[in-house]
């Protein structure tokens, strides 16, 4: 488990974008922490890395955003409104085990259906100043340790 600091909304959007460089077909990106933490912005940086010129926008009535401009897709999910369940008829595994990358905010309602390995990048605000964030990186399984390993060089 990695964590780090950043204190702006760009710099959020830049560790995004780091991240987009290295992903590859088939990766599953969890992003987790309370409204305004971030989530969206990170997804942001990560989308305009993959070559994404679409706005890109939290898909929270939509549940799933499919963005395919890109040198990968992106699969930008929101599960918010899955609290109560209903996420087993989604069909979420044909997405992570798609040819793009998924990301998906507010894991922790699908949580029984998400496969072994993953990225969870968990962002959360200071109490004291507005922008700072700490963002915590936890790699499930060897190829997305590789991927922490490769952000922090």
């Amino acid at each position: 488990m990695e964590a780090m600091t950043v204190t702006s909304p760009a710099q959020t959007m830049a560790l995004g974008a780091r991240l987009g460089a290295l992903v590859q077909p088939g990766d599953l990106i969890l992003l987790d922490g309370d409204l305004g933490a971030g989530k969206t912005t990170f997804t942001k940086g990560l989308a305009k890395r993959l070559g994404i010129d679409a706005n890109v926008k939290s898909p929270t009535f939509t549940l799933v955003r499919e963005y395919h401009q890109g040198r990968l897709p992106l699969y930008h999910m929101d599960v918010y409104r899955l609290e109560d369940g209903g996420a087993e008829d989604l069909g979420l595994d044909e997405y992570f085990d798609g040819d793009g990358v998924s990301v998906v905010e507010w894991s922790e309602f699908i949580s029984e259906l998400l496969p072994a390995t993953y990225l969870r990048i968990a962002l959360s605000r200071s109490d004291t100043q507005d922008d700072t964030r700490t963002i915590t990186l936890t790699a499930h399984g060897d190829h997305y340790q590789k991927l922490v390993d490769q952000l922090e060089e």
